[in-house]
Order: C-alpha cells, then sequence, then structure tokens
C-alpha cells in the first residue's frame, strides 16, 4: 500500500456542530434535556405529516422499544429480512417473539412482499422492513398487505433519511412505527443515537415511559419545574434508551444540513455510475422517479462473468488503500440464527448469491473528486 488509505466511510463534523456540544457542556445540563426536546421538535417538523419524534441512544433502542409499544410478545412472529443487520432481528428476540426470515428482491435487495405473505401465520403480528442502502422498501404494496392481515408495521428506516417513497418522506408513511439511526457512518449522525417516530398518540406514550425506565416523568421535566415536583412513579419495568443533550446538540445541527448531505452523496453516486457503467458489474438500483435516494451506501455486485471472488476483490482494493466493506453477511449464516431457526443458504437464494457477490465502495460527503477517480480506478484493476 503506498498511498494513504482511504476509508469506508467518515462523518461530517463542521464547526456548527463543535460550538452546539460546547453551549451543552457549559450549559450545566448533558443529559436528556432542552437540547432532545429541541431534536425531537426539528425532526417531526422536518418529515411533516403530523408524526411524533422520540429520541433515543440508538437506533436498536428505538426498535426494541417500538416493538414492545406494538404489543409483541412471547409466542408471536416478526417478520423481516434476512438482508439486514442483527439489530433489526434480535429486538423481536429481546420480548421473546420469533423472527420469520424472508428473501429479498433481486434488484432492490429489500424485502421481498410476496415473500412476506407466503411467511404469515395465525402468529403473525408485525412486519419490519429494512430500506437498504437508501432506497425505500416497496412500502404501497406492503402496506396494503399489512392491513389485508390486520398486522403492524416498523420500519427500519435506518439507511433511510431522507429518502421518499411515493413523493413522501420515510418517517410520514403510514406505518405504525419508524426508526432511524444516527450513528457513527449514517447520512446525519450524533455518534450514538436513533429516532423514532409515530403518529399514534398510545404508542408514543408507552415509548416515552418505556423510554426511561418505566416512570411516569422524565428526569427534565423533575428537576426544572418551578414547584416541587420530586414525585414520580414507576408504570413498567422500563429500560435506559434516552438521548443525552450532547448527542443531540449534534443532531440539531446535523438535522439542518441532511438535504446538503443527500446532494453532495448523490453526486458521488452518479459520478460512480458514469465511470463504472461499462464495467462487468450491477450497479445500484436507482429511486422510482419523483422519489429521493438517501444514498446511504453505494452497493456493487460483481456480475457473475467476473471470475474473481468478492473476498479477494475487496482484499485488492485494501491493498491499494481503498476501504470497503460487505452489507450484509446475512443473518442466515450467522450461527445463532442458522442454528435456533434451523435456516440455510438455499431458503434465500437472492440474499445468499447478492452476499456472495456484493460489496460496498466508499461513499461519504468528504470524499473528493480525486477521492472518487481513485476508487474508480482500483475497481477496474481489481477486476
Amino acid at each position: 500500500m503506498t498511498k494513504e488509505f482511504l476509508p469506508f466511510a467518515l462523518p461530517e463534523i463542521g464547526e456548527e456542530e463543535i460550538a452546539a456540544v460546547v453551549r451543552v457542556l457549559r450549559s450545566g445540563w448533558v443529559t436528556t434535556g432542552p437540547l432532545a426536546r429541541q431534536f425531537e421538535t426539528d425532526f417531526a417538523a422536518f418529515l411533516g405529516g403530523g408524526v411524533e419524534a422520540i429520541a433515543v441512544n440508538s437506533a436498536t433502542a428505538g426498535l426494541h422499544l417500538g416493538l414492545e409499544a406494538l404489543g409483541v410478545g412471547p409466542g408471536d412472529e416478526v417478520i423481516t429480512t434476512t438482508h439486514t443487520f442483527t439489530a433489526t432481528a434480535e429486538v423481536i428476540r429481546y420480548l421473546g417473539a420469533d423472527p420469520v426470515f424472508v428473501d429479498v428482491d433481486a434488484a432492490t435487495l429489500c424485502i421481498d412482499v410476496a415473500a412476506i405473505e407466503a411467511a404469515i401465520t395465525p402468529r403473525t403480528r408485525a412486519i419490519i422492513p429494512v430500506h437498504f442502502a437508501g432506497r425505500s422498501a416497496e412500502m404501497e404494496a406492503l402496506l396494503a398487505l399489512a392491513r389485508k392481515h390486520g398486522l403492524k408495521v416498523m420500519e427500519d428506516a435506518a439507511h433511510a433519511l431522507p429518502a421518499t417513497h411515493g413523493g413522501r418522506l420515510v418517517g410520514s408513511l403510514d406505518s405504525d412505527v419508524t426508526v432511524f439511526s444516527f450513528y457513527a457512518n449514517k447520512t446525519i449522525t450524533t455518534g450514538e443515537g436513533g429516532m423514532l417516530v409515530t403518529r399514534n398518540p398510545e404508542i408514543a406514550k408507552r415509548v416515552k415511559t418505556m423510554r426511561l425506565h418505566g416512570i411516569s416523568r422524565d428526569a427534565f421535566d423533575r428537576f426544572t419545574a418551578q414547584t416541587p415536583s420530586w414525585y414520580y412513579e414507576v408504570m413498567a419495568p422500563g429500560f435506559k434508551y434516552n438521548m443525552t443533550d450532547i448527542a443531540a446538540a449534534i443532531g440539531v445541527e446535523q438535522l439542518k444540513k441532511a438535504y446538503a448531505f443527500q446532494g453532495m452523496r448523490e453526486r458521488i453516486a452518479r459520478l460512480y455510475d458514469d465511470a463504472l457503467s461499462d464495467l462487468p458489474i450491477i450497479l445500484p438500483p436507482a429511486p422510482v422517479d419523483g422519489d429521493l435516494h438517501s444514498w446511504h451506501l453505494y452497493v456493487i455486485r460483481l456480475d457473475d462473468s467476473v471470475s474473481v471472488e468478492r473476498n479477494t476483490f475487496i482484499e485488492r482494493m485494501f491493498a491499494q488503500g481503498i476501504g470497503c466493506s460487505v452489507h450484509y453477511i446475512p443473518l442466515h449464516l450467522h450461527p445463532y440464527w442458522r442454528d435456533t431457526y434451523r435456516l440455510a443458504p438455499e431458503m434465500f437464494p437472492v440474499s445468499q448469491h447478492a452476499y456472495e457477490r456484493t460489496l460496498s465502495l466508499p461513499l461519504y460527503t468528504r470524499m473528493t473528486d480525486a477521492d472518487v477517480e481513485r476508487v474508480v480506478d482500483a475497481v477496474r484493476k481489481a477486476l
């Protein structure tokens, strides 16, 4: 490796975020407080559609809280995709329910709606679609299927800010719950963090209670009131999932840049499209006309005519100083999910084949045109 290493992802943190964190540190209020509430208000306004936003310390926490508020419990089944990160499924197990894994669409790698219908049983309680790489899943068909069978829908939108479906932002659709991630490599970041959104006031009330130990009043209310307000009641055995004001301060500033960041990512994706179109690789699918792709990831697939194996390809990229990743090692290949639910690759042929041939190229706002050219050159050499 002769050149400086080009990482797979880097966050874009500006002076605005740094100054916001400093203000919080100097304020004396660093845990959940006024900045967390501002972030929630700003996020709900960003999405529109009358949603309520609830800040949490990770998307995993949001997914757990969402399913719990939907009433999922022991004996229930929740349908989701095998082609995702383990958090999507593990929250189902937190509640004693069972995930039912289905395959993905060959073009988008989002959950296959036809496979969902075939997997529904009398125990099915909910569906968790994943908006893979920043392109929205086929939500219109999925929501119609859910209504037909009386099922709840919680969107895993970790990749999907600010993606749209049918001209509406993901998060403002007609699902019961949507959860976003603000992990370090996401389209906006708070370092660690997430946001749950819903239109259902009962779900919102339950999530707020369970987010902080199941108590009836949060700390900000109790410690800032003008009259004695030390009293609270534990309504349920809740969790410790609240977002700090330090993280929220970053989020408030990052959210202001969400569309600008998306534009930068889309420009890089188009540069890749133009430069790689003559190669024996399958490029990421574009969004439906009129919709927005968040371009969290740029995932290429080696054509079957390419003799080099995917793992070798990645090794060749790293040897040239280019960081890559794989999204995802499907859940049916991981020991816990494979052994617990007796899963095998032949049960998920689309996901399995995609896994064997895909890799994610660097895509982040701080990349220069020269960085993109370097990645493209490395792809050509690796082939």
